[in-house]
């Protein structure tokens, strides 16, 4: 018995639950409680070298992308009858995944290679907040810049429309539309306007190539149809140019400041995953750019990381000329909801 799979699944299932999804809740307690062990799936993963836990190399999430890749893709019927929004009971649902384990091994067994890739657009919405409060200190054009990028859909951001209590942000017309839960004030609409925008990852998501388009909606959870749907509609918008390279090493070749325009540094959920030494290094880099950097040609450095408080991951920004940090608030991992704690100007 794998027992360490076994508990990751459980784990995972907690996860889920709280991001409002009970149908992976449902389908990691099955997991956690049936699992096979005899398929080459089964074998590969009791070898598996490394955290497999869901903070690390997300074992479980892994499958479940896979199985919900079969779905996708119209290749198991089984699957198709029971995942939503149909009405399968345990017993029918499980008997429709141990089927798949089955028969999709081997697609399976390549499929959880891959570490899992998503881009989550509702996450653009504290992006857009952000990105309106340093355009109040800097009427610039921005240049922006983000680290961990997948498909490199949340390099749109500007192009999305955010409902933030009645106040309304990017163009209403857009088919990505962002309507979280807001908590406290909501910042002032400036003039926003992106001239550059690119982003790196060590595995970009090309997100109009079928197969790449693939793993992006894989990793969203089936009972999520909104979510979904509105990945779908910010693929379409998206024509971001994105880099393969070690994030740090790529950044270092775009930190020359352009006078005219203000230099955007952002990432989310995605620091916390850079070893120590790199997140060191290229901290200790931007901060030397930033002392470079002048009121017509600023820096500014958006972050939206987990850092072990609840609710939610820390948001805060920290922009040059001054090297002044600004804590932001608080946002769900999944974009449902932000609780605005910073200012909404900056003077």
């Amino acid at each position: 018995m794998n027992t360490a799979l076994r508990e990751a699944f459980r784990e995972q299932a907690g996860y889920c639950e709280g991001l409002d999804s009970p149908f992976m809740g449902r389908l990691m307690h099955l997991l956690a409680k049936n699992w096979p062990e005899d398929t080459k799936l089964a074998d590969k993963l009791a070898a598996w070298v490394g955290d497999i836990g869901p903070m690390a190399d997300s074992l479980p999430l892994r499958v479940a992308g896979g199985l919900h890749a079969l779905r996708l893709m119209g290749k198991d019927p089984g699957l198709e009858a029971t995942y939503p929004p149909g009405t399968a009971s345990d017993d029918q649902l499980w008997h429709s995944v141990e089927s798949a384990l089955r028969l999709h091994d081997a697609f399976l067994c390549d499929w959880v290679n891959h570490a899992p890739q998503t881009n989550e657009v509702r996450r653009s919405a504290a992006l857009i907040a952000g990105a309106h409060v340093l355009a109040s200190r800097f009427p610039l054009p921005f240049q922006v810049s983000e680290l961990g990028a997948s498909g490199g859909l949340n390099l749109m951001f500007d192009q999305f429309h955010l409902d933030a209590n009645g106040t309304h942000f990017g163009p209403v017309t857009s088919n990505v539309s962002l309507s979280p839960d807001w908590i406290g004030p909501v910042p002032h609409s400036a003039n926003l306007s992106v001239t550059d925008r690119r982003g790196v990852d060590l595995n970009p998501l090309d997100a109009h190539a079928p197969q790449d388009a693939l793993r992006l909606l894989a990793y969203l959870w089936p009972d999520q149809d909104e979510r979904i749907a509105r990945t779908r509609a910010a693929i379409a918008l998206q024509d971001a140019e994105l880099d393969q390279a070690d994030a740090i090493d790529w950044l270092e070749h775009r930190l020359d400041a352009k006078d005219g325009q203000l230099h955007l540094i952002y990432h989310t959920i995605a620091w916390q995953y850079f070893p120590t030494e790199v997140q060191a290094h290229g901290t200790a880099m931007i901060e030397a750019a930033g002392a470079r950097a002048t009121e017509q040609a600023p820096l500014a450095w958006l972050r939206m990381e987990a850092d072990g408080d609840a609710p939610g991951a820390r948001f805060s920004l920290r922009y040059w000329p001054g090297d002044i940090t600004v804590e932001l608030g608080r946002v769900d991992f999944h974009g449902r909801w932000i609780d605005w704690q910073g200012p909404t100007t900056l003077t």
